[in-house]
């Protein structure tokens, strides 16, 4: 499944058992059979529909949302052999471990929040009537190293808007894997229909703007004092490309 993807249901069952699974993760078929205390037949001719109709899919014991994984882009730089594709259930821990590595000092704070959110959720894919969200994550040996997310507020102003944050692990910095995240991340926007992206940034955070900048971000808008880091307040600045 997308981040714009509009699903509907033709049957308020298929309904409730997909809404499960996006709330909670991947779910073993039987927890999830008596969460919803569904019957055995009823259930069994519902999953198999969402599983035909790609919603749903069976991996470890387990049903999930299907992701559209699309393309494994593989790369070489410097010597760093790394993939990028879209992340899957299964990415979800080292997923938040780097981007909690990767934000180090706390000057990421968009990214922090991102962090907590999925941490506390413990799903990578979010599609409700607030919000919708997708990840994109670089693997070096299939560890996570870096990643790039895009949040789609579910506001009719808005649709045609979505923030970004992007992070690779310090290690493994200036060997392009940000600039092959970032790239991806806009690509998919584009062809999803976006036309804004932005991205709101403290300002003491110099490093991540002078990386947007360098590849024709700007500054849109600044929030005097939005932030107080260690006690002392810091400017919010939005930073924003069209597509």
């Amino acid at each position: 499944m997308e981040l714009t993807d509009k699903l509907e249901f033709d049957h308020d069952d298929r309904k409730d058992i997909y809404e499960y699974v996006e709330s909670n993760g991947a779910t073993r078929p039987e927890k999830l059979r008596n969460s919803l205390t569904m019957g055995e037949r009823a259930f069994g001719h519902h999953t198999a529909i969402l599983r035909r109709d790609g919603i749903l899919e069976e991996a470890d014991g387990k049903l999930r949302i299907a992701f559209d994984s699309g393309t494994e882009e593989e790369f070489t730089s410097d010597e760093v052999e790394f993939t990028i594709r879209q992340a899957r259930e299964e990415d979800l821990t080292g997923l938040v471990g780097a981007i909690r590595q990767a934000i180090g000092g706390g000057e990421y704070v968009d990214a922090e929040t991102v962090a907590d959110i999925i941490d506390s959720e413990g799903v990578l894919l979010r599609h409700n009537e607030l919000e919708s969200r997708i990840f994109f994550v670089a693997c070096v040996n299939d560890e996570v190293v870096g990643w790039v997310h895009l949040k789609h507020p579910e506001l009719e102003k808005l649709s045609h808007t979505a923030e970004l944050t992007v992070g690779v692990l310090e290690e493994y910095r200036g060997h392009d894997i940000g600039s092959h995240l970032l790239e991806r991340g806009l690509e998919w926007a584009a062809s999803k229909g976006f036309e804004k992206i932005y991205n709101s940034i403290p300002a003491s955070n110099e490093a991540a703007i002078e990386f947007l900048d360098s590849r024709g971000w700007r500054e849109e808008a600044r929030r005097q004092d939005h932030y107080k880091m260690d006690g002392e307040y810091v400017d919010e600045v939005m930073m924003a490309t069209d597509l």
